[in-house]
């Protein structure tokens, strides 16, 4: 058996329950969690069943002591927790903390100890929760979305949002989110009508959630469900309330708010070239209105590049937004 908080899941649990896994023939993995925890349990349980799909994993959500000195129970508490939750007998119990070696001997088993002096996985759940960047390496794919930094380019059509996205990605050695709405679009030549606005939303929203599993600390997207809604609202006087809803839910770190002063260029599926400055204040308004950390960005390709990459060198740890070499 191995219990923790998993908060969250990381490469030293990744190894104990891998040790574990080699170790005996069957293991039981038990997600401890409390109402109020930083992360919430349901989502670490979530993470534990897609990383250790071969246990047993039991979600403990309950207000139980959490030190000795919590109660004068402690110990028969969780030895009761614990033997119902795993419903046989125990032989081993693993941990990387000292407490194993009691909670061994309330359960009749024996400690199997694991990498207590974290020489081997130098990582910890605070130390991830306080700096997640810095530790990038130690957190698993599927739990990268909830740390990833996500940087919205943003604005009217024409500006170079697709050209900046896919340039900051690569310096950054991380990948971008392209515009759903491109590809859905291409197949009618680009016409847009009101039934495709929540497949679009739908869409870019599944692509985003995708890639950022395989982003590195951070994930460039060209739009959102935000500007779905903006473009909804201008071509069709108002967008569904379900798209609403959901863009309000997706936050994001930075917006890189695209000026209009980029040439047009006509490419098929580009509608407003008479409304680009309308379209501007529009998104500028909804940002100020929302609340989101946005720079806006002029001038040319170049000088919004560098812009842009000096705002994410400020905002991100420089020393940990890891680069590419060119």
């Amino acid at each position: 058996m191995i219990l923790g908080k998993f908060l969250p899941p990381h490469a030293g649990h990744e190894y104990a329950v891998q040790l574990g896994r080699n170790f005996t023939s069957r293991l039981h993995v038990l997600v401890c969690s409390l109402d109020g925890d930083p992360i919430p349990g349901r989502l670490r349980y979530d993470w534990a069943r897609e990383l250790f799909p071969d246990t047993n994993v039991v979600h403990i959500n309950a207000d139980l002591p959490q030190e000795p000195a919590d109660h004068p129970d402690f110990w028969n508490i969780w030895r009761t927790t614990i033997e119902q939750a795993v419903g046989e007998p125990i032989d081993y119990v693993f941990a990387s903390e000292e407490y194993g070696h009691r909670l061994a001997l309330e359960l009749n088993a024996r400690f199997v100890p694991v990498d207590l002096g974290r020489e081997q996985i130098p990582v910890s759940g605070t130390g991830i929760r306080s700096d997640p960047l810095r530790h990038w390496r130690f957190i698993p794919e599927c739990v990268r979305p909830f740390f990833v930094k996500r940087v919205c380019v943003f604005g009217p059509e024409s500006t170079g949002k697709s050209t900046l996205a896919c340039r900051l990605a690569a310096e950054f050695d991380t990948v971008h989110v392209a515009e759903f709405a491109r590809e859905w679009l291409n197949p009618k030549g680009g016409v847009c009508d009101v039934d495709d606005i929540p497949i679009i939303a739908r869409g870019q929203a599944a692509s985003e959630d995708a890639l950022a599993r395989k982003a590195n600390r951070i994930l460039f997207c060209d739009t959102d469900l935000l500007l779905t809604t903006i473009w909804s609202e201008f071509l069709f006087g108002d967008c569904p309330d379900s798209v609403k809803a959901a863009a309000r839910h997706r936050l994001y770190d930075l917006y890189l708010l695209m000026d209009v002063d980029a040439p047009w260029v006509d490419d098929g599926q580009r509608f407003l070239p008479h409304r680009r400055q309308e379209f501007f204040e529009r998104c500028r308004a909804v940002l100020e209105k929302s609340g989101h950390s946005y720079v806006t960005l002029s001038g040319t390709p170049h000088e919004r590049f560098a812009s842009a990459c000096n705002v994410i060198r400020q905002r991100f740890d420089p020393d940990e937004v890891r680069l590419s070499s060119n």
